[in-house]
């Protein structure tokens, strides 16, 4: 990948079935109780999981601010990958920039792949900016350590949310 085009990548192997995480991927009553940040909690969560349909969800921070977001599907090939649009957005599920970053990219193209193996699964995350102009692109490229700790959360939570479903 040449550099212009840098992208974020991020891996955990889990303890359980390629099926079911997909499942927990792809279940807005499963997203709500794992999806986002170590510390936020997703309050709304509604899902057209087909290409084309959508993920719209709003997450509340450990201090009460609300963030909306929302995925617009691209690909799904269960349970192997899923494809999709990932933007900030507002309650009626518009566009909008991120709330604490305007230079932000307004679009990641995001690509999570499931590979099973002996019972568990490793759940992979790549993260690109979509139509970035050179300033989002830039600022994309200098939150990788953010990213990292953003991710490494939503994977944290995911875990223990495994550990008990």
């Amino acid at each position: 990948m040449d550099e212009k085009n840098k992208e974020f990548i991020i891996s955990r192997k889990f303890d359980v079935s390629r099926d079911f995480m997909f499942k927990v991927w792809t279940n807005p009553e499963h997203m709500q109780r794992w999806w986002g940040p170590k510390g936020f909690k997703v309050t709304y969560s509604r899902m057209d999981f087909r290409p084309g349909g959508s993920y719209h969800y709003c997450m509340r921070s450990p201090d009460g601010n609300d963030m909306w977001g929302k995925f617009v599907y691209r690909e799904i090939v269960k349970p192997e990958r899923i494809v999709f649009v990932n933007s900030f957005s507002d309650e009626k599920g518009g566009l909008t920039r991120h709330p604490m970053s305007p230079g932000w990219p307004l679009e990641m193209l995001s690509t999570i792949s499931f590979a099973g193996h002996l019972g568990k699964t490793t759940v992979t995350v790549h993260w690109t900016p979509l139509n970035a102009t050179e300033e989002e692109r830039r600022t994309f490229e200098e939150g990788f350590g953010s990213m990292e700790k953003g991710w490494g959360g939503t994977m944290d939570q995911l875990t223990e949310y495994l550990a008990n479903a």
